[in-house]
């Protein structure tokens, strides 16, 4: 009988299989500790391997580390982890020798790994870069070496979906159901009933987490209310949001806590078929995934009469194409079905007539994460994190101009700036915030006046934002707001399905109207009356986009644009009135004139311009004619003595 087979038997008779509250024997606890890699009997080597991991080197990292161990002969097992959450600081590598704590180097490089493992193996760290060391009361400390935990990245964090990632083997089932997954799902199918499950979801306060907030519990009553030979289970994995991959960490580092969620809240609404929607752009977790599926298959996890209970289930992958639109319900539910993902009007609500006409519930990644913990800990436990109406966690992804880029997860009501300011540190080179974009395209700006604001689903609304999936792009004083309405908007633009009118023409027309005011007027076909007439238009249309569209992606198409003309309408008019962008962001708005006490006049400026805009005599001062000049930047980048000037 090979080594996995009595894992699996073991597992299954000690921890799957018993009543709630068995006592293990010593040999039982010492396996599991094992099989949590607590007490390991040979050298432990972790990478980084996530997508941020892989596109910091961490592949290459991986390569010097099997050519070392293996020039050395040194029997150590090779570990490929998840995003543990601090991206800025990948590629990572953890070792975890017999008996001593798991220590982890960062920013790791491929010419470092030897001297790394040299210093590990001989007991000597000597000045090597360490992000901390994972405490436990079983093994060895290192000396003057933090607890990862006290980092000032992770010390204000509560990771509840996160508590995993970056730590286990996300392909490891052994692993996952040691540190007590599954347990509680097998124990909820024979112990409760499936209203008890959603009236536990709904008393927790659990809201969904992939945009609009609504309560899980209660949409969960909605479908297990109503009658029908076959139900289903959607995962909303099309993460679409410009700079938002919380659903993707999760999935590359810890799968079966999905698979988990999803199995739980399948049995809650009486669902006995499940689909993982999640774009083709994610191979790694994809390819996790499906293995994860295959391992909870194969312990009867997954499949007909689940561990001798009345309870079937199954999963399918279905890879979406990345339209931005398929993140929408219906839409969603369309490219499942083998049809265009286009939105259709509600009622009836999908937890009516939702897939192939049948009850469907759709959660998001991060939503259904939450599931086992709360069945697991109950929910009074869950709802004593937050607020009043926003209870629990929430993961942000934070990109953009700050110091510590990565995957944050934080209680509700805590404020932007601690976000900002404690966990990652503040804004990058000691530049001035300036503002922070939340939600993605369908969300809206904060400000520094609101940086205090607590972060929860009522509280941004009041400010002109909201929680969005959990994107968090920061930006400051080098960022041109108008320019930063118009990325949103091209985006917007480009990703409507076009069935309703509003959506497709409306936010074409605002597009137009910001690449208008941000690129050089010439003629009179750019007067300064059109140019204001357009930022008039531009919140008119956004009202109007607002109230007629048919889903929400048309609904919060202009919320970037409005959210930037309500704060920054000061850079929408030095755009029309001074036809300048203070941040130099808008290249077409550039002035260029040369400075004629140091113009030589060599002339190369004025054969390489592309339309003709400079003149003058050789050897002699040369001019720039402003009609005549596009912006373009040619001059600069030839003049050999500076004598260029940018306005």
């Amino acid at each position: 009988m090979s080594m996995d087979i009595e894992n699996k038997n073991f597992l299954i008779q000690n921890i799957l299989s018993p009543a709630l509250g068995q006592v293990l024997s010593k040999e039982a606890l010492e396996k599991l500790s094992y099989f949590k890699n607590e007490k390991n009997d040979r050298p432990l080597i972790y990478i980084g391997a996530g997508t941020c991991g892989l596109g910091a080197g961490a592949d290459k990292i991986l390569k010097a580390t099997k050519l070392y161990i293996s020039e050395k002969n040194i029997e150590a097992e090779i570990i490929e982890t998840g995003c543990i959450g601090l991206c800025s600081s990948e590629p990572l590598l953890d070792v975890k020798l017999p008996g001593q704590n798991r220590i982890s180097f960062e920013n790791v490089t491929e010419e470092k790994v030897n001297k790394i493992l040299d210093n590990v193996f001989s007991m000597n760290l000597n000045g090597d870069k360490t992000l901390g060391q994972f405490t436990s009361g079983e093994n060895k400390q290192w000396s003057n070496i933090q607890d990862i935990n006290e980092h000032p990245f992770f010390k204000p964090q509560t990771r509840l979906v996160l508590k995993n990632c970056g730590i286990v083997n996300p392909v490891s089932i052994e692993e996952y159901i040691a540190r007590g997954g599954y347990k509680h799902y097998l124990e909820t199918i024979r112990k409760k009933s499936s209203f008890d499950v959603c009236d536990i979801i709904e008393k927790s306060g659990l809201r969904g987490r992939g945009g609009g907030g609504f309560p899980t519990g209660k949409k969960w009553k909605f479908a297990h209310a109503e009658v029908s030979d076959q139900k289903y289970l959607i995962c909303n994995a099309d993460e679409g949001d410009p700079g938002a991959f919380m659903d993707r960490a999760v999935i590359e580092g810890d799968p079966h806590k999905l698979i988990e969620g999803m199995a739980i809240a399948a049995y809650g609404i009486g669902a006995t078929k499940a689909y993982v929607y999640i774009r083709a752009e994610y191979p790694l977790a994809i390819k996790r995934l499906k293995i994860a599926l295959d391992q909870a298959r194969e312990y009867g996890l997954l499949g007909e009469r689940i561990f001798g209970s009345d309870v079937n289930f199954e999963i399918k992958v279905k890879m979406g194409a990345g339209a931005f639109v398929c993140g929408e319900e219906t839409a969603l539910i369309h490219s499942i079905e083998g049809k265009r993902g286009m939105p259709r009007p509600r009622p009836p609500f999908p937890a009516v007539s939702g897939l192939f006409g049948k009850p469907t519930i759709i959660n998001n990644v991060e939503t259904l994460a939450n599931i086992p913990g709360i069945i697991e800990k109950g929910h009074e436990w869950f709802s004593s994190i937050g607020t009043e109406n926003s209870k629990g966690t929430k993961v942000f992804a934070l990109s953009g101009k700050i110091e510590l880029t990565g995957l944050v997860e934080i209680p509700m009501g805590t404020t932007v700036r601690e976000v900002l300011f404690n966990i990652a540190g503040g804004i990058k080179n000691n530049k001035k915030f300036k503002s922070v974009q939340i939600g993605g395209p369908s969300g809206g700006c904060i400000t520094e006046q609101n940086l205090d604001i607590q972060i929860d689903y009522d509280s941004l609304i009041k400010v002109g934002a909201m929680m969005g999936s959990g994107g968090l792009v920061v930006m400051d004083e080098d960022t041109c707001m108008v320019d930063v309405a118009k990325f949103f908007m091209d985006f917007i633009q480009r990703e409507s399905c076009g069935k309703c009118i509003p959506c497709r023409e409306g936010t074409k027309r605002m597009l137009e109207i910001l690449e208008n005011i941000t690129t050089r007027p010439h003629g009179n076909s750019h007067s300064a009356l059109e140019r204001i007439n357009g930022v008039i238009q531009l919140e008119k249309l956004g009202k109007v986009i607002k109230e007629t569209s048919l889903c929400g992606l048309g609904q919060t198409a202009p919320n970037p644009v409005l959210s930037t003309l309500k704060w920054f309408r000061y850079e929408y008019e030095e755009h029309i009135f001074d036809r300048q962008c203070s941040a130099g962001v808008c290249t077409d708005l550039r002035t260029f004139k040369i400075d004629v006490d140091k113009c030589t006049g060599c002339t190369i400026c004025a054969k390489k311009c592309p339309t003709d805009a400079i003149i003058g005599a050789k050897k002699t001062a040369h001019f720039i004619v402003e009609d005549k000049c596009i912006s373009c930047g040619t001059c600069v980048d030839v003049c050999k003595f500076d004598a260029i000037e940018v306005f």
